[in-house]
């Protein structure tokens, strides 16, 4: 995706209930964010009244609150606890099933849904999410069809961050906060007290085809050069940092650094961190009979690292302690995530440290194994 040398446009309100109304022309499912449960969640959206208009999320460790806004944004929110995988990589997917009819049984595999979705609001962090996935789940020889049906025919609306969260650190990640590749078309918005409008850059052709029929006007200069200060300003007040190191060899070399037993007396290996987290895809499946057993069903579950059957073999669990589970999870996300596939497996979101019961911080961890104080946040 790609198209730098196009024009620019803003787009009102109207407009973008006009966008949603194109895409679902187009057969797509829009979804976006909306406000659910005192949360901002990822949901069907119909229109701009669906939207979390005037509202925006205060996030610290093991702490979130929604909280009015000063104005009418509509994407005035970091990101809150659901990502995009749960589309694209569902926590629930039916792989096969099985039927015995008079002694022979026949085996049904699960036949792939398109629903072909729209996302509406995906921020640049979950773009690279969704760019890490695409590697870890069709990148290699063994494409995961499931993922695949649902990931190659996505229209992605990015918009780029006009505020940090109190747990972003993206910046230091190289992710954020605004959207540089991955999406068809990307939103900047400007808003005030009346309204919002949307600088809209292109991605892709597919972006230019939907943005050719909606109602906008050229950018002038002034709008180009406000969406540039709104991702300036939220560039420079992230919430935390990741230390500028060589974070896999800092971590392979310090395996067993006593920082591991620290964090081990506050973690409750509920596994909150991978079920929030953009990238984890580790998975487990699920076999299923009805009262006859002449039915059963395999459905594959999303799974984490923190369980105890995670790395249960004959004998009993590899990692027992919750000291090796969390270290396990640590180590894959920031080191050998590397040596699997070419990246970090972090992108800097944030929702790991939010949503945390205890609030572990997983910037703070690498500051303690790497010798530093908490002085950089007083």
């Amino acid at each position: 995706m790609g198209n730098a040398g196009a024009q620019q446009v803003v787009l009102d309100t109207a407009g973008l209930d006009v966008l949603f109304e194109a895409l679902r022309s187009r057969h797509y499912r829009v979804v976006g964010p909306r406000v659910r449960d005192q949360a901002i969640v990822y949901d069907d959206i119909e229109t701009v009244s669906d939207l979390p208009r005037g509202w925006t999320d205060e996030q610290d460790g093991g702490h979130y609150r929604l909280i009015k806004r000063d104005d009418q944004a509509l994407f005035g929110y970091v990101v809150g606890p659901h990502s995009w995988k749960t589309y694209l990589h569902p926590p629930r997917q039916r792989l096969w099933t099985a039927k015995r009819t008079n002694g022979a049984v026949e085996v049904t595999a699960d036949e792939t849904a398109n629903p072909r979705y729209a996302f509406i609001g995906v921020r640049a962090c979950e773009l690279n999410a969704i760019a890490i996935q695409d590697r870890v789940l069709m990148g290699g020889p063994f494409a995961d069809p499931h993922y695949q049906v649902r990931r190659e025919d996505a229209f992605l609306v990015a918009v780029n961050c006009g505020q940090a969260g109190g747990t972003c650190f993206c910046t230091s990640m190289k992710t954020g906060p605004k959207a540089d590749s991955g999406f068809d078309l990307a939103l900047t918005e400007i808003a005030d007290s009346a309204d919002a409008r949307f600088v809209v850059e292109v991605g892709s052709e597919a972006g230019q085809e939907i943005l050719s029929t909606l109602p906008s006007e050229l950018a002038t200069d002034d709008d180009l050069a406000t969406a540039d200060e709104i991702v300036e300003r939220t560039t420079a007040s992230m919430g935390r940092e990741m230390p500028e190191s060589d974070l896999r060899d800092l971590l392979l070399d310090n395996l067993e650094h006593s920082r591991w037993d620290d964090v081990a007396e506050r973690c409750l290996t509920c596994g909150n961190c991978t079920m929030v987290c953009p990238t984890c895809f580790c998975t487990s499946v699920e076999d299923t009979s009805d009262l006859t057993g002449t039915e059963t069903a395999r459905e594959r579950r999303w799974d984490s690292c923190f369980t105890m059957d995670f790395s249960y073999i004959h004998g009993g669990s590899v990692r027992q302690s919750s000291k090796s589970r969390y270290r396990q999870w640590m180590t894959h996300k920031l080191a050998t995530w590397f040596d699997q596939f070419g990246s970090s497996g972090c992108v800097g979101c944030g929702r790991c440290i939010t949503w945390c019961p205890v609030g572990i911080d997983i910037t703070e961890e690498v500051r303690a194994i790497q010798g530093e104080t908490e002085e950089w946040r007083k």
